[in-house]
């Protein structure tokens, strides 16, 4: 409800409704005076005592008739007053004209006790005063030429000017009086107005925390189905994934840490052996969070088939097989608008008893570094990925396999792109890989489980306030 300006016409009825009780009375306590006042004149004058009676009473019952029959002639209360007063000063004016001197002084009092009256007790318009000023000295005027004796300085000093300049100031007096009445109404009506504006306000606005209230718990319900939904989701793809306890007891020298975004992880690892062969792939699917999580439901059920049921060994072999059935499963062959779903993937196959390592890899490098004596130096080696996803990729290649000659003690590290890109450190920057192979360098020799622990708490550190951007997978293994 917008705020609406008062109007006059608001103000006066209000003004009336609210003044019209007092006025109705001050019009009756006025008429009866009037009458009363009739023990004055036997005392002043008796010689016109008839005369001035009637017109006392012709002033009066014609007023109280008016008063009582208002509403059928339709006049207000302040016309009903008017014509009192001013009948009474006309009586008056008749009075004056009719006495000597002395009479005059003495009756001067009642005249302008009628003025003092009019001014502390009525409540009218601007214009009603002066009818009633023009009037009282019209009628003085006329009433003097006709019944006077006196002369007219005579008339002036024994009272005529001081009950003019009465007059006058009981013009000024009504008009204050009602100036002030009319504007306090006014503000009070507006405040009334602004009061019923706020309440008005305050009801929408409880409404409105109603209604938000009402969508923040049903936000709140969905959110936690949502949520149940997705840790569901999460309970069945580490179903899937193996747990670390199953990576350490296949590989015992072996780490493996990892640390989803979300619930559910679009980073997976993935652990098979076979006589005295391990197959362990460390992989980062399209996205992260749930669309991630199909992604990874999909890459473990796929590893599985090929590995486990087709036998394929060669890890090019594993990776080609995926591709292949990924394009088919997610029917993305490059067509414009398709999204390059796929993962970064590295698979590799492990032989235990001659220490062999071949891998191949779309997009994510492999790292050894190598057992040297205490004396000398350690190096890494950084052996490169095949530079595509293993999913459509628009300069699709064969993916190539590497066999690597590994020593006692090597220790091999795969991992995905999650800890190099996060976010951190003094200047709100990424890790970057050459930071992350300084660190693998710098504590290969300890052991596998205290290297995940100083990984973990560097990553910690380094993020401080920083939210996490990505999933974390980092394995290390030691032969």
């Amino acid at each position: 409800m917008p705020h609406s300006k008062i109007t006059d016409s608001q103000v006066k009825k209000e003004f009336y409704d609210s003044t019209v009780k007092f006025h109705v009375i001050a019009t009756w306590v006025g008429l009866i005076l009037n009458l009363i006042w009739c023990i004055s004149d036997f005392f002043i004058i008796r010689d016109h005592l008839y005369n001035f009676l009637t017109f006392r009473i012709v002033v009066s019952v014609g007023s109280a008739l008016v008063l009582i029959f208002r509403k059928q002639l339709r006049v207000n209360i302040y016309t009903c007053m008017f014509l009192l007063v001013t009948g009474i000063s006309v009586q008056n004016a008749y009075m004056w004209s009719v006495m000597d001197v002395q009479h005059l002084q003495q009756h001067s009092f009642a005249y302008m006790v009628l003025f003092i009256g009019v001014g502390m007790l009525v409540l009218w318009e601007i214009k009603l005063s002066i009818y009633l000023a023009l009037i009282t000295i019209l009628s003085n005027v006329l009433f003097y030429l006709l019944n006077s004796h006196l002369k007219l300085e005579e008339f002036l000093i024994n009272g005529g000017l001081i009950t003019l300049t009465v007059v006058i100031f009981c013009i000024f007096l009504i008009r204050t009086r009602y100036r002030l009445t009319y504007n306090e109404i006014r503000i009070r009506l507006a405040l009334e107005q602004s009061k019923k504006v706020i309440e008005q306000k305050h009801e929408e606005v409880l409404e409105q925390k109603k209604e938000i209230q009402s969508q923040k718990d049903t936000l709140e319900a969905k959110n936690r189905e949502i949520t149940d939904s997705i840790s569901y989701a999460k309970s069945i793809q580490n179903a899937l994934i193996p747990s670390e306890e199953k990576f350490k007891n296949t590989l015992n020298q072996s780490f493996v840490l990892f640390k989803p975004k979300d619930i559910v992880s679009g980073d997976f690892y993935w652990i098979y052996s076979k006589d005295n062969v391990v197959y362990y792939v460390t992989a980062d699917c399209t996205g992260h969070g749930v669309p991630g999580g199909f992604m990874t439901m999909l890459g473990l059920t796929f590893l599985e088939q090929i590995i486990i049921n087709q036998h394929v060994q060669n890890p090019a072999e594993v990776l080609d097989l995926m591709k292949e059935k990924l394009i088919k499963t997610l029917n993305k062959y490059g067509e414009v608008g398709d999204r390059k779903d796929g993962m970064d993937i590295n698979v590799c196959r492990l032989d235990t008893t001659t220490n062999t390592l071949t891998f191949s890899a779309a997009n994510n490098n492999l790292y050894v570094v190598r057992n040297v004596a205490e004396s000398e130096e350690e190096r890494l080696e950084v052996y490169k990925a095949n530079r595509q996803p293993c999913g459509y990729y628009i300069l699709d290649k064969p993916f190539t396999a590497e066999t690597i000659q590994l020593n006692p003690g090597d220790c091999i590290y795969t991992f995905t792109d999650g800890y190099a890109d996060q976010f951190g450190g003094p200047k709100g920057k990424k890790f970057r890989y050459k930071q992350f192979e300084q660190m693998l360098l710098k504590n290969s020799r300890l052991p596998m489980q205290e290297q995940n622990e100083i990984l973990n708490a560097t990553m910690i550190e380094w993020r401080g306030t920083h939210e996490q951007v990505d999933d974390i997978l980092v394995i290390g293994v030691r032969v």
